[in-house]
């Protein structure tokens, strides 16, 4: 059985930083991701990344801010997001089963992040 769980959100200012986590139990998958759904939007893609080589992959309305990373021994994909915007305002969900942007069938619980301008 797969569970994911997030932490980490949480009221910041817009300039500031989070850091998310999610903790994963269960089968191992190649890729690990990172989706956000803001109140009456659908679900994005924001990050991703390969368990195997590292390789990285973003959403253009997070590069250069947000950077995703993961520690295989603990099972744990980060979510560490910089200079924080209104707009990054969301619940930010971590996803398990697909590869690079899309195809992802098990998902966290969500964590809400709110950033105040």
């Amino acid at each position: 059985q797969v569970q994911l769980v997030e932490s980490g959100g949480g009221l910041v200012q817009a300039g500031g930083s989070l850091r998310l986590s999610c903790v994963a139990s269960g089968p191992i998958f190649s890729f690990s991701a990172w989706f956000r759904q803001a109140p009456g939007k659908e679900r994005d893609f924001v990050a991703s990344v390969s368990r195997n080589s590292g390789a990285t992959y973003y959403a253009d309305s997070v590069k250069g801010r947000f950077t995703i990373s993961r520690d295989n021994a603990k099972n744990t994909v980060y979510l560490q997001m910089n200079s924080l915007k209104a707009e990054d305002t969301a619940v930010y969900y971590c996803a398990a089963g697909g590869a690079y942007k899309q195809g992802y069938d098990y998902w966290g619980q969500g964590t809400q992040v709110t950033v105040s301008s």
